[in-house]
């Protein structure tokens, strides 16, 4: 058996968990620089305000129904998903963190200990929500799939109440009838319009297709999302695990920035965050992409980007640091107004894996990122970083509704008093 943790509009979530003033109203969060919505709980869902919509094309409405707004505060959702995790992973030994804010659960041999796991699912619910303040979904199924359908189910269908158990051919039809096919693992805006057009308008549509058929058709993942749907795991553990390809970390600036000295502390910091993800999950980069560019909508639209290899395959902030360094100059151009820069990781391979190179010496230096990492992680993101992400702070994002970080700088800690 399979199981799901999902938090529910966890970004919206995670802002009413110190703030007891708004958690009975309606709460939206936005993206970067505080462009579109990213987040609505489900009090502000009751007024069908729609998420990836612009602010400013919205804000009126917001208004007029008094609904609480808040910019993206990235280091509290990082520090209670952190919390999050902690809680749900005392519940299985063989778990992984999928997201921010989702985690896998595989129980192996669990079958003669829970045999009620509607009633296991409600024990994890409370234990998150009374450690942490956050409202989960819980799914559980045969196979993963099966699991994030019934996690989708125990969230947003009527009658589930935050858990859902596939564990039947009686639940998995139930649950697989009421889902749009588009909301299946895997199956994307564009796979679902082609589905949809030859007639396979729910999951359980999906699921009764013949699976050598799907693949003829589309690709081997449909293949294996229409066999997970009838219970027949085709997706092992390891591959429910993997890693991410590619790894990268862009971001458009609060304002337009238009000198060599800001656009370098940027992608440095930029490198800091693609460094920081590449030793998370143990990866080595032999080549980085780095690009800047204009805005498209100016009157001479400039991006430039430029492809960088290593010697030696690294992880370390300072070399991919260097690298910003070496090609900054070519990357700057003068008298345009940059309005977003980023740095991609590619072509990664294992560090379990790495061989040693006869012809050149690597620059890394494990224990420093060891350092880095053990104090970020325990004072929050930033506390130590490199020189050059301090070179200007011009170009951080705009985050005008901004609440205070509660868990993860001195200055913002709750004080609560007692008459």
């Amino acid at each position: 058996m399979y199981a799901l943790v999902d938090a529910v509009a966890f970004y919206a979530s995670a802002e009413k968990v110190f703030d007891p003033s708004i958690r009975f109203k309606p709460v939206v969060v936005l993206t970067n620089n505080d462009g579109c919505i990213c987040a609505v709980c489900p009090i502000g869902r009751r007024l069908n305000i729609p998420k990836f919509q612009p602010y400013f094309k919205i804000k009126h409405y917001l208004t007029q129904h008094n609904v609480v707004v808040r910019s993206s505060n990235y280091e509290l959702y990082a520090d209670l998903s952190e919390r999050m995790m902690t809680v749900i992973n005392r519940f299985c030994d063989d778990h992984y963190v999928y997201s921010i804010d989702e985690s896998f659960l595989r129980f192996t041999g669990f079958s003669n200990i829970i045999d009620d796991w509607s009633a296991y699912g409600h024990t994890i619910r409370q234990a998150v929500w009374r450690e942490t303040g956050l409202p989960v979904g819980v799914g559980f199924g045969p196979t993963p799939t099966l699991a994030k359908a019934a996690n989708h189910a125990a969230k947003k269908l009527s009658g589930f109440n935050g858990i859902a158990v596939i564990n039947d051919e009686s639940s998995r039809k139930n649950i697989l009838a009421r889902m749009d096919v588009t909301d299946v693992w895997g199956i994307g805006s564009r796979l679902g319009k082609q589905l949809k057009f030859m007639g396979i308008k729910s999951a359980l549509d999906l699921a009764q297709q013949n699976p050598k058929k799907m693949r003829r058709m589309f690709s081997v993942v449909v293949e294996r999302t229409v066999s997970e749907l009838n219970g027949v795991a085709c997706l092992n553990w390891d591959e429910v695990k993997q890693n991410k390809k590619e790894i990268f970390s862009t971001r458009s600036f609060g304002e337009r920035i238009s000198d060599v000295t800001t656009l370098k502390s940027a992608l440095t910091t930029h490198a800091a965050i693609v460094g920081r993800k590449l030793r998370k999950q143990r990866s080595l980069t032999k080549r980085i992409v780095i690009f800047a560019a204009s805005s498209p909508h100016e009157e001479s639209y400039y991006k430039k980007s430029l492809l960088y290899d290593f010697p030696i395959p690294t992880a370390d902030t300072s070399v991919i640091a260097k690298a910003v360094s070496r090609v900054i100059d070519d990357i700057f151009k003068p008298n345009v107004r940059f309005y977003r820069c980023g740095i991609g990781a590619m072509e990664l391979e294992s560090e379990l894996y790495q061989q040693a190179d006869m012809f050149s010496v690597s620059e890394d230096k494990p224990k420093i990122m060891q350092c880095l990492d053990e104090v970020n992680k325990r004072y929050g993101v930033g506390a130590l970083s490199l020189g050059g992400e301090r070179l200007s702070q011009n170009w951080n994002m705009k985050r005008a509704f901004l609440s205070p970080h509660y868990t993860t700088r001195w200055s913002d800690i709750p004080i609560i008093k007692c008459d």
